[in-house]
């Protein structure tokens, strides 16, 4: 490796329930995918085509850890979300295939400079900034559908400090997995490693040094991050 200027970084890797490691490769988030935060955010929650933004692999954080709050803002958001990790790739996907595609499922928080994406918004401005910042998605583990199957339905929520903020269920979702996958293959080749974070119910808000946030989805799993 002598071709090297300097060596590589390590993989990301996520656990897996049963002590296995995923190695991700991509991280997509899709955005308002819940009618009611859609609405909350001041976007219209008709039915149109899904739209997606991504985050850098390396800023995913495993489950419980400690998470400094980010430079360049002053309203940092929490974002409960149903995680898909992808286990076979494939371009043009087709929705009622899409589920064959789908290695596992865990929890995740997608973290948000939200000043810095309002302010974005209104100067009709890329997002990246205010999404793909260091340790902005934590996560928990992985779920293989192999075990808990593919969850349509089921409870997601967050507490922080042990208050209840956010509460939905996966049915509520605008577009549901099969369609998200169908979506996004049709945008980019989907490969092994590749995770999509798929939106998230109404009752973001704020966090500050010191919370707790606690995320959990019925029959998927949990995540947990302290901001610090």
């Amino acid at each position: 490796m002598d071709d090297l200027v300097f060596d590589p970084h390590p993989p990301v890797l996520v656990p897996v329930r049963g002590g296995k490691k995923f190695p991700v490769r991509r991280v997509f988030c899709v955005g308002r995918n819940y009618a009611a935060h859609a609405r909350e955010m001041g976007g219209d929650p008709n039915r149109e085509p899904p739209f997606f933004f991504t985050k850098p692999a390396d800023a995913l954080v495993s489950y419980g850890a400690e998470v400094a709050y980010p430079v360049a803002t002053a309203n940092l958001h929490h974002e409960m979300e149903l995680v898909v990790a992808i286990g076979t790739g494939g371009a043009d996907i087709a929705a009622a295939d899409a589920l064959n595609h789908v290695y596992g499922y865990a929890a995740g928080i997608d973290l948000t400079r939200r000043d810095l994406q309002d302010e974005a918004k209104a100067a009709r401005r890329p997002w990246d900034m205010s999404k793909g910042f260091d340790a902005s998605a934590p996560i928990g583990e992985i779920a293989p559908a192999a075990e808990i199957g593919h969850p349509a339905t089921g409870r997601i929520a967050l507490t922080v400090n042990g208050e209840l903020r956010q509460q939905g269920d996966l049915a509520d979702q605008i577009w549901n997995v099969p369609e998200i996958i169908a979506a996004l293959s049709r945008l980019v080749h989907l490969k092994p490693g590749d995770l999509i974070y798929t939106g998230t119910p109404d009752g973001v808000g704020a966090l500050k040094r010191g919370d707790t946030a606690e995320g959990v989805i019925e029959g998927v799993g949990t995540v947990t991050a302290t901001i610090c």
